[in-house]
């Protein structure tokens, strides 16, 4: 079954699971329009949250898809347009 929504709680979670968090940063901030290199989180990380959504949301991401989210925000609305348009199939 799908999940109804992807949430900033859902991505916090997989971003310190996956890649830990700089001890700098603090996730639990307004950090919804931060981009995600000021938050620590460079190319690569950004694959393993990306590839962990993927897995645990049963949505796919391509590439170029997720280089274009660099922000919390755009990240969680481009995963949940993938969710709605999997339901909708």
């Amino acid at each position: 079954m799908l999940a109804d929504q992807f949430t900033i709680e859902d991505l916090k979670c997989i971003l310190r699971e996956g890649s830990g968090a700089d001890e700098s940063v603090d996730l639990d901030g307004d950090i919804l329009d931060t981009d995600f290199e000021s938050l620590g989180y460079e190319s690569l990380a950004m694959l393993e949250t990306g590839g962990r959504i993927e897995r645990e949301f049963k949505v796919s991401l391509d590439d170029a898809e997720l280089a274009g989210t660099n922000t919390p925000r755009s990240l969680v609305e481009t995963v949940n347009a993938r969710l709605s348009a999997a339901r909708a199939a």
